[in-house]
């Protein structure tokens, strides 16, 4: 099972650091990033493998949705059934 994480927000330093470790923090393995700054904005899409992740899948989109409100970033954690069921066409 795998989960799409996005991050969006004021550039800074430790973004992806900060992300990857709330990730490691549940054993969530980060499998694909792709990050891009455009002026002063951070975006970035995470592909996570949630196999092994060590709570419900709930509890894992409140803590990453909680870092991001403590670091003024927006996170959002989607299973990947969700995301393809989004973009079937």
């Amino acid at each position: 099972m795998k989960a799409v994480i996005t991050v969006v927000g004021k550039d800074m330093v430790g973004i992806l650091a900060k992300v990857s470790g709330e990730c490691a923090k549940y054993n969530a393995n980060v499998i694909e990033v792709t990050q891009s700054v455009l002026q002063e904005m951070f975006a970035m899409v995470m592909l996570v493998d949630i196999t092994a992740l060590s709570v419900e899948m709930s509890d894992f989109s409140r803590a990453m949705q909680k870092l991001g409100e403590e670091s003024a970033l927006s996170i959002h954690v989607m299973h990947e059934d969700i995301f393809n069921s989004m973009h079937r066409i």
